[in-house]
């Protein structure tokens, strides 16, 4: 299956702030809950990336890209370093998956994994692709945490290093050339 009518949107802003992560979202419910990836999301099936949750955000935030103002929450330049669409899959059997066929199913689906602290989806972005899944763990130190998790296809990339890609998705600037620009 492909990206579709039903699909819902992601995407991952590379932001600068305090540390430099990834803030990676997907639509789910009219919003975009958000987890922070500190070393960024990997096509290497045998990494799992620490994401720990940051809140909702709105649709709108996807298209983002700029400085947040010095004093702000966050201040520090945001890319959209990847973006597009994805859709949710259901396990049929231990590795085998199918992608949900309507943006209902879609929405049921996303909402029940958020819920149970398992979601898995395939990706449809302009440098993430296939299938991943996001799971909830005991946490650190009280903490809500959750890993991202990709799962062994054709788009696996042994040894692959978000930071080795610096280029926005959207405007094909660099974060340091997105930092030389205004503030929001």
């Amino acid at each position: 299956m492909a990206a579709g009518k039903g699909s819902l949107f992601f995407v991952v802003h590379k932001h600068r702030a305090t540390r430099l992560h990834y803030d990676f979202r997907l639509e789910v419910g009219g919003v975009m809950p958000s987890w922070s990836i500190p070393k960024g999301p990997s096509l290497d099936s045998g990494v799992r990336r620490l994401a720990m949750p940051t809140g909702d955000h709105s649709l709108d935030y996807r298209h983002f890209e700029g400085v947040i103002a010095a004093g702000s929450y966050g201040a520090g330049p945001v890319m959209v370093w990847d973006e597009g669409t994805y859709n949710p899959e259901v396990e049929l059997e231990a590795g085998v998956r199918r992608e949900v066929g309507t943006r209902k199913e879609a929405e049921d689906v996303a909402q029940d994994g958020l819920k149970s602290g398992l979601m898995k989806f395939r990706l449809y972005g302009k440098k993430l692709h296939g299938s991943f899944a996001l799971v909830r763990t005991a946490g650190f130190g009280g903490k809500e945490a959750w890993l991202i998790i990709k799962h062994k296809d054709r788009f696996v990339k042994p040894g692959y290093d978000a930071n080795d890609y610096d280029v926005s998705a959207a405007s094909g600037r660099s974060i340091a050339q997105i930092a030389g620009e205004g503030s929001l």
